[in-house]
Formats: C-alpha cells, structure tokens, sequence
C-alpha cells in the first residue's frame, strides 16, 4: 500500500463512527440480564409464595445484596477494561454489599436463638445454590468478556474476575426469587460460594481470551 492510500485508510477509520467501552459494556450487562432472566425462567421461576415473601426483609435484603454487588462490579469492570486502569480506586465499592450483608448477620444473630443458627446456615437448598447460580451465570459470564475483548485491559485474570463477580451478582439476583432461605447466614455462606465459583471461573477464562 502506498503512503497515500495508507493515510487515507486510517483517515476513514479514525472518521467511522466507534460505540464508546461505557455503551458497550452497558449493552453487554443488558444482554446479560436477558440471558440470566431466560435461563432462570427456563429452570426453576419465582418461588410460589413470592408475593408473600415480598413484604419481609430478609427477602428483599437478598436483592439488595446481590444487586449492588452486580452494580459494584460493573465498575471495576469498566475500570480494567482500560490500559492505564487503577483497581484500587473503585476497589473500595466492592465492599458495599458484603457491609450490608455483615450488618443483617448481626442483626440476624442479635435476634435468632443461638440454637437456630445452624439450621439456618444449611438451609434446604444449598445444592441448589451452589449448582444453579453458577449455571445461570455461565452466558453472562460469556457475555462479559466478550465485550472486554473491546477493550485493552493489561490485568486479564483479574478483569475476567471482575466479570466473574458481576455475573454471579447477576446470577444470584435471579435466584434469589427462587430461593426458599432468606437468613443472611445461608446468603453469606451458599450465595458467597456460588458467586466464588464463577469469580474464579472468569480469572481462568480471562487469561486466555483477554490477552493482547
């Protein structure tokens, strides 16, 4: 190619229009959304007395939880999607929903029977958690990085744990509906495991995918 030709060709693709990394990992969370809602519909849907349960706290404390864990780690992951990224600067939102979570175990502790805790950390469906939050997570988790392969993140494992993170706040909101144990025992434990598995899943496939 000549000098000419080659100017012009980079004149064309600086004038093309580009959807900015903020929109497209906007986009990306959107169809994540969709995927994780169809995926939960398809197994398991609210649980039958959801509109009962609706007006306890402990119940809708899940959703809190776990929607603001999503929400922090959007922006963590908008911030590794980037070069001259700085995790410490947005690393302090990540804990946002585990103070929650440690303020409603107090709560929980200061209110229940000591003799209650144990039943109420196990739970009756803690299989359940643990297999149907990471499979919910699993498209979305895809989805996530395929957006930040837009990007030019210099972290890949720690960037794909983001998207881990993310997909399981997503993931666990969904399943929340589902769940029959409300305690922030059983949140803490069995939903902190799920969400693990999928971190940790997202740092492995961020390795390969997210490389330059």
């Amino acid at each position: 190619m000549e000098t000419n030709d080659l100017i012009k060709a980079i004149a064309r693709d600086a004038a093309a229009p580009r959807l900015s990394l903020g929109l497209l990992l906007l986009g990306a969370c959107g169809l994540a959304s969709v995927i994780a809602a169809v995926v939960f519909s398809t197994l398991l849907g609210p649980r039958p007395d959801f509109a009962e349960a609706a007006h306890t706290a402990r119940f809708l404390l899940k959703f809190v939880i776990t929607a603001t864990l999503a929400v922090t780690a959007l922006f963590q992951v908008a911030e590794l999607a980037r070069p001259n990224s700085r995790p410490r600067r947005r690393g302090a939102l990540l804990a946002i929903a585990p103070a929650i979570l440690l303020a409603a175990i107090l709560m929980e502790i200061a209110t229940i029977p000591t003799a209650e805790w144990g039943a109420r950390l196990v739970g009756t469906n803690s299989l359940i958690c643990l297999t149907m939050i990471p499979l919910i997570g699993l498209g979305p988790l895809a989805v996530l990085l395929a957006a930040l392969r837009h990007g030019a993140t210099t972290r890949p494992g720690l960037a794909g744990a983001a998207c881990g993170l993310l997909a399981g706040g997503l993931a666990a909101t969904f399943y929340a509906a589902h769940c029959f144990d409300d305690s922030p025992f059983f949140v803490a434990t069995w939903y902190s495991l799920a969400i693990a598995i999928l971190t940790l899943a997202g740092a492995a496939a961020g390795r390969l995918v997210l490389r330059w």
